[in-house]
């Protein structure tokens, strides 16, 4: 789950990060009464949207203007800016051409900076520990950084049995070429995010730019946080951080439905139980030359209500041309499993080629509900069968 940058500095400011002060606005007048209670002369305004590069972004109704990061000179230069931010669709490379409406700012005080620096924590599955990256090119897209200059990017791993240590952030320190005061402050730095990471059960924190003041300072002038969903059950209070006009209303319905949803701009609506599988589902659909729909992962314990909840989710896309469900049965039994697409596809009146493969716990009988259904089904051997299948049926379509 993503929350605001406002959001995410708030958070991390109670486990002693150090961040600007800055107040959300929804509103002209409120982003001006709060340039006013910040120290001044510069202010910064940023749209808070779930997406990167909104800097360097364009809103579509002044697409050779400012972005949507912006400095002001006085609280009535901010209201003015506000006022052409708020309700505007800024258009990033992460939110695509359909862009993203701006409902709330960000008013920040502004800073003297003499270094952008890039640092992040994640979860490295290749070594099953928590990463910490660093980098002399802050402002930039990390993906950019990897792929032009690798050997830019620091990296030391966290032994969970011993947490973050004060060699951690020294070494990463050097690393950047910071001295003096600068080593001890991004030390702290980053112990104070180790923790916050850790507590909040974060998937992704990163902090780009992360600058060094003129005064020595090190501080997050943006900050991306990102929650594990499967452990937002400890944290009812982080959850209601969500916010739902920033999500697909497809994957919305998902979320409220216990399903794993991710809209895609495919053809193929999928739905398959198991993250592995349904990445797999997705790669041969690719190779057989079509494209997926979505990423839909029902779960291990599904049954014909979830079942049918998910078809409603592929169907509600006008794009999906084919569906193909993929299935192996364990704990979701497959007689199960087909009772469910029997029951969805009578109760949606599915109007699009539906494609299914079975295997697994009680996999003949599933097929006989399907043979018995007197549904067009097209049933599958294989999953190079299915794929080839569902392509084969949305080029008929075509």
């Amino acid at each position: 789950m993503n929350i605001h940058e406002y959001q995410g500095k708030e958070l991390l400011r109670r486990y002693g990060v150090a961040v600007l002060d800055g107040h959300l606005a929804t509103t002209p007048e409120e982003a001006e009464a709060a340039a006013r209670r910040l120290p001044g002369p510069v202010y910064v305004v940023k749209s808070q949207i779930h997406a990167g590069g909104r800097g360097a972004g364009r809103f579509t109704n002044d697409p050779n203007g400012k972005g949507g990061v912006r400095l002001a000179r006085s609280p009535e230069e901010v209201k003015a800016e506000a006022a052409k931010m708020l309700g505007s669709v800024l258009v990033t490379k992460q939110t695509g051409p359909e862009g993203k409406q701006v409902n709330r700012l960000y008013v920040e005080a502004g800073c003297e900076i003499a270094r952008e620096l890039y640092l992040a924590l994640l979860l490295d599955r290749d070594v099953g520990r928590i990463a910490i990256m660093a980098s002399t090119e802050g402002g930039m897209e990390i993906e950019e950084v990897a792929e032009k200059h690798p050997e830019k990017i620091l990296r030391v791993h966290v032994d969970p049995a011993t947490g973050v240590q004060g060699w951690h952030g020294r070494k990463l320190a050097f690393g950047l070429g910071l001295e003096g005061k600068q080593v001890q402050a991004f030390v702290g730095f980053v112990t104070a995010l180790y923790r916050a990471y850790t507590e909040l059960d974060c998937a992704i924190v990163e902090i780009n730019p992360l600058v060094v003041t003129k005064g020595g300072d090190v501080v997050a002038l943006d900050a991306k946080v990102s929650f594990d969903d499967n452990a937002l059950f400890r944290h009812k209070d982080l959850e209601a951080l969500r916010d739902d006009t920033e999500m697909d209303p497809k994957e919305l319905d998902a979320v409220r439905n216990d399903l794993n949803y991710v809209a895609l701009d495919g053809e193929i609506g999928c739905m398959v139980n198991g993250a592995g599988l349904a990445m797999a589902t997705m790669d041969i659909i690719k190779l057989y030359g079509s494209s997926p729909a979505n990423f839909l992962d029902v779960g291990g314990t599904a049954d014909s209500a979830r079942v049918t909840q998910a078809f409603r989710i592929i169907t509600s896309d006008p794009n999906v041309k084919a569906i193909l469900v993929n299935i192996f049965g364990g704990i979701a039994k497959c007689d199960m499993i087909a009772t469910g697409i029997v029951e969805a596809s009578k109760n949606l009146s599915l109007s699009v080629p539906l494609v299914v493969r079975l295997e697994g716990t009680n996999v003949e009988l599933g097929k006989k509900i399907l043979a018995e259904s007197g549904l067009a089904i097209i049933p599958a051997d294989n999953l190079a069968d299915a794929a080839q299948k569902a392509v084969a049926a949305v080029k008929k379509a075509a």
